[in-house]
């Protein structure tokens, strides 16, 4: 059984200041699970590990993407076309393409479990091949400020 993994956390798990950088640490060290990366998420995350930590994490996660210790997926057309029938179906939801995406990826992948930090868009989506995805990991209340 695979994962497919989403941008959030991605980055967590490069940001030791993050509020989840330890749940997420905890869960992807103990997971023997093979680790997917869609790519519409690669460049979100390589925006944010730039724009917040800087070049070294980019590479750093480029390098684990070219080392296949996470494993790239491309998406394909029909991909696209069901991300377009799922943000058209969830339109007041506002998913967004990349989270559309990962949600048809993962319907045509069957893969059940989401490691994502976002609990309102995927705990709402419906999937066809599953009643719903089991998210992961399990994640402490946020951090007051």
């Amino acid at each position: 059984m695979a994962i497919l993994a989403d941008t959030g956390p991605l980055y967590a798990l490069a940001d030791q200041d993050d509020q989840y950088h330890e749940a997420v640490t905890e869960y992807v060290s103990a997971t023997r699970e093979t680790l997917i990366v869609p790519g519409p998420v690669v460049p979100e995350v390589c925006y944010l590990l730039l724009a917040y930590l800087g070049s070294g994490a980019e590479i750093g996660f480029l390098r684990s993407l070219a080392d296949q210790e996470l494993l790239l997926e491309h998406f394909t057309v029909k991909d696209l076309v069901r991300a377009i029938e799922i943000l058209e179906q969830y339109r007041t939801a506002r998913f967004g393409m990349v989270d559309a995406t990962v949600m048809a990826m993962a319907e045509r992948l069957k893969i059940k479990v989401v490691l994502t930090l976002d609990r309102r868009d995927f705990g709402m989506y419906r999937p066809r091949h599953c009643a719903a995805f089991h998210l992961v990991p399990d994640l402490p209340p946020p951090r007051s400020k």
